[in-house]
């Protein structure tokens, strides 16, 4: 079955086709075309994707979406990216699927993934959901365009750093269910407080489809502010968390034998219990907003509750990595693509579980966009690393250098000014038996970091 025929595509776009084809995918980054996919040539600031044409097409292209001539197979519109949109916005249009939308200032990505995997078990081959971290003003419609027609269920993530972001992406996405997962100070540079970071989140219940379901932290100091923003678009509103009052609580949860968590959960129909794979505390409160999501959308608990037992960790958020070191193997926790104050305290929490025969080691890289406040920000990491009882402190990033003070002479530590630093040092301190914990914003780069522990290189 096809994603897309070229008449479908004109008639979305208001474009005029040039041949007929059929697409069974949609990039628009060239590296990402395989066979039969529609390549949407971009126009971007750094780059013009109709430079790329004939390399989509070696690559398998059928089909592309241009703005300017070419000799290739392809629908001509006026503007490539208006075109995005609009096959986004005939995808969402056309499908019967329950659509849940996801946000957050932290667990997006993984509470996305989760339930993905929960609605995915309960009807094979018939969920979908944003790929990677695409969850932007490209990144969104794209997921929308690669939306199967027969899919039951989309899941879509949606991030935003500015207010007024997340109204355009939702009014795209028409969620049944919009899920806020938590608020924390990230991106606190383009906000004058935590409250107007959650006044921004709430925007995304303001593309509710009518009917439908608003999922809301309990324990967040902001409930109340996003329950008054979505009482407006929401029939009704679900609360989740570990407090008493929450519509889905974790009633009884327990440290699971090798990591991860047993937790039995009240729902308003009765009780779950059900293990996750993944470590940490802020794991249960995702999957209690998975299993809000999966209820609304109808879909099977006792299928979900399956699906967190089996979920592994993210590349970048959350894998556990058997690196070689000399004279055996060490744990890297990967958790290098994103970090901001509240995200960096959970995985130290985590880092602080591991029983570990060697050392305790961290890796922290500095948090971007954090405005004024980033220095304290940076400075009060110092209480979870200590509580965590790292060994040893990699510091990563000029903004690490108010971390470095506050440590002082409590916490062995080296402080460098990026990632190709790190490498060797890390490389010198780790040793068999240790835990390495690897985290900071994606800008600093420690993703590289942790390509070159896995693959031995320095």
């Amino acid at each position: 079955m096809s994603l897309w025929t070229s008449h479908e595509i004109a008639e979305a776009t208001a474009g005029v086709a040039s041949a007929d084809f059929a697409v069974t995918g949609v990039a628009f980054d060239s590296r990402e075309i395989g066979p039969g996919d529609l390549f949407i040539a971009m126009k971007g600031e750094a780059t013009d994707g109709h430079k790329f044409l004939d390399q989509a097409f070696a690559a398998g292209a059928a089909g592309a979406v241009v703005s300017e001539e070419t000799e290739h197979p392809h629908v001509r519109v006026a503007d490539t990216f208006e075109a995005l949109n609009a096959l986004g916005r005939a995808s969402r249009a056309r499908t019967l699927a329950k659509v849940i939308g996801v946000t957050g200032s932290v667990g997006k990505t993984g509470t996305k993934e989760a339930l993905y995997a929960a609605l995915d078990r309960f009807a094979p081959g018939r969920a979908h959901r944003s790929v990677k971290s695409y969850n932007n003003h490209t990144g969104v419609p794209l997921s929308l365009a690669r939306m199967p027609r027969d899919a039951r269920f989309g899941v879509f993530e949606m991030g935003m750093n500015h207010a007024g972001e997340l109204a355009t992406l939702t009014r795209l996405v028409r969620p049944h269910v919009a899920i806020v997962t938590a608020i924390a100070p990230a991106h606190r540079e383009f906000f004058a407080s935590e409250e107007e970071i959650a006044d921004a989140k709430s925007e995304i219940f303001s593309g509710l489809e009518p009917g439908g379901t608003a999922v809301i932290p309990y324990d967040s100091p902001h409930r109340d502010r996003l329950i008054a923003a979505a009482k407006p678009h929401a029939a009704r509103i679900v609360t989740f968390g570990q407090g008493e009052g929450a519509d889905v609580r974790a009633a009884y949860v327990v440290r699971g034998p090798k990591g991860g968590s047993m937790v039995t959960a009240a729902l308003p129909g009765g009780q779950l219990s059900f293990t996750i794979r993944q470590p940490g505390l802020h794991w249960i409160d995702n999957s209690l907003a998975v299993l809000a999501a999966v209820e609304a959308v109808g879909g099977d608990l006792a299928q979900a509750g399956l699906a967190l037992a089996d979920l592994e960790g993210l590349k970048g958020r959350g894998a556990r990595l058997q690196v070689p070191v000399e004279g055996g193997a060490a744990l890297l926790i990967d958790e290098s693509y994103n970090a901001n104050p509240a995200s960096m305290a959970a995985t130290l929490k985590v880092l602080a579980e591991e029983k570990v025969a060697g050392r305790r080691i961290a890796v922290l890289g500095a948090m971007r966009e954090l405005g004024e406040g980033s220095e304290a920000y940076h400075a009060a990491l110092a209480v979870p690393v200590a509580a965590a009882g790292v060994d040893y402190a990699i510091l990563v990033g000029e903004e690490m250098k108010s971390l470095a003070k506050a440590l002082g002479a409590g916490t062995e530590m080296a402080h460098v000014p990026d990632a190709a630093a790190a490498i060797a040092l890390a490389r010198e301190a780790i040793g068999p038996g240790d835990a390495v914990l690897v985290k900071g914003s994606n800008s600093i780069g420690l993703a590289a970091l942790v390509e070159a522990l896995a693959s031995g290189k320095s």
